[in-house]
């Protein structure tokens, strides 16, 4: 049954996100930067970026923002499929700026909304999302970076121990007590003006990324520390 009242939305939106924060503070939480000062949380930043991670893993980021403590200057990029006013109003009790639009629909007016944000601000976004193919890069993050000259840069989060849901992207909720794991990749920079062949190019070396970042975060996780 899908929830379509405002009012029910907010209500529902605000029970799931007490429960997700008492969830996130059994959570173990680590971060590594093999590329030094492109990460979210790294100090001092004046370039803005697109950050990108895998929709499954869609409760970590708070979980690193809670790490980190510190302000997030950012906005998380929610579709607006039908599902994604509850998962808004998660982020915004989560204490998550969130900006409604998409990288592949909505035409000028989203591309403008999202060029605004990435003037001051970090832009947040899963490339796989909202209906997959799961780990699959769409080409909308890669054409928003060749509109605003902001480089991408790919997120791997992985959990050590968690349950998967049935759904397209396989979720991953953690199990309590489990370890969490935060890893960035290189910026990808893709050139204004650029042909369609040349966007599939950029994406399927940003889809390359995402995989091998992902992979070294499940690896870092499974290690322990």
């Amino acid at each position: 049954m899908k929830l379509r009242h405002p009012l029910l939305i907010k209500a529902v939106g605000f029970g799931l996100a007490g429960i997700i924060s008492i969830w996130l503070r059994t959570l173990r939480y680590r971060s590594f930067e093999p590329v030094s000062g492109v990460s979210p949380w790294s100090p001092g930043q004046t370039e803005t970026f697109i950050y990108a991670f895998w929709h499954e893993t869609l409760l970590i980021p708070s979980l690193a923002y809670r790490h980190h403590k510190r302000p997030q200057n950012g906005y998380m990029l929610i579709s607006q499929h039908a599902d994604g006013e509850l998962i808004a109003q998660v982020c915004r009790h989560l204490g998550i700026r969130v900006t409604r639009g998409s990288t592949k629909r909505g035409g000028a007016a989203a591309l403008m909304q999202l060029q605004k944000l990435l003037e001051n601000s970090h832009v947040v976004l899963t490339p796989d999302g909202p209906r997959g193919p799961r780990r699959v890069c769409q080409v909308g993050a890669v054409k928003l970076a060749s509109e605003t000259g902001c480089a991408i840069v790919p997120l791997g989060f992985a959990i050590h121990r968690c349950w998967r849901a049935p759904s397209w992207d396989r979720f991953a909720v953690p199990f309590p007590f489990t370890r969490c794991v935060g890893v960035n990749a290189s910026p990808i920079r893709v050139p204004p003006g650029i042909s369609r062949a040349e966007l599939e190019e950029y994406r399927l070396k940003f889809e390359a990324s995402m995989l091998d970042v992902t992979k070294l975060a499940e690896d870092y996780a499974g290690k322990g520390w």
